[in-house]
């Protein structure tokens, strides 16, 4: 069933923010567009890299959370394992990483900025909404866990390395 509720939720907002606007604002033909076919041809990586690490997040907060990435239905368990090891909101890098794929494969500028969009509302919502509910949640795991990992970028060395 918690499954069931990830493709769901998977359907409704990820399918919303990556299908569906996007959609609309390309069918608008709002502002400028780039015709430049290998520069195009490139949006290929980062679409599969960010489905790739959405999908993932998903699996992590199904099996290792045994909850689901909905904030109605969220995990029981953190999750620190996976791409969670890394930064802790890999599935926001994964969304913003899908839409700079359309954007290279459309030539539509107008999803660059939708992108930028995205990643400014995520880190807003992370910072004041996610993080503190996960502070009260999970108390000093949580604490272990944001002092160790950070929020968007990777360490390229680990602390006490």
């Amino acid at each position: 069933m918690i499954w069931l509720r990830t493709v769901v939720f998977a359907a409704l907002a990820p399918g919303t923010l990556l299908i569906l606007v996007p959609f609309v604002l390309v069918s608008h033909d709002i502002g400028p567009r780039f015709d430049l076919w290998a520069v195009q041809l490139l949006g290929f990586v980062p679409l599969a890299i960010g489905l790739a690490t959405i999908l993932w997040c998903f699996v992590d907060f199904v099996r290792r959370g045994t909850g689901t990435p909905a904030p109605y239905d969220p995990p029981r368990q953190l999750v620190v394992g996976g791409l969670y090891r890394y930064v802790r909101n890999p599935q926001y890098i994964g969304l913003a990483l899908v839409v700079v794929g359309e954007a290279l494969l459309t030539g539509e500028m107008v999803l660059f900025g939708y992108a930028v969009m995205l990643a400014v509302g995520y880190h807003l919502v992370v910072k004041y909404y996610e993080e503190p509910i996960l502070s009260r949640r999970f108390g000093e795991a949580y604490a272990r866990y944001f002092d160790a990992v950070p929020r968007w970028l990777p360490r390229l060395i680990r602390r006490g390395a």
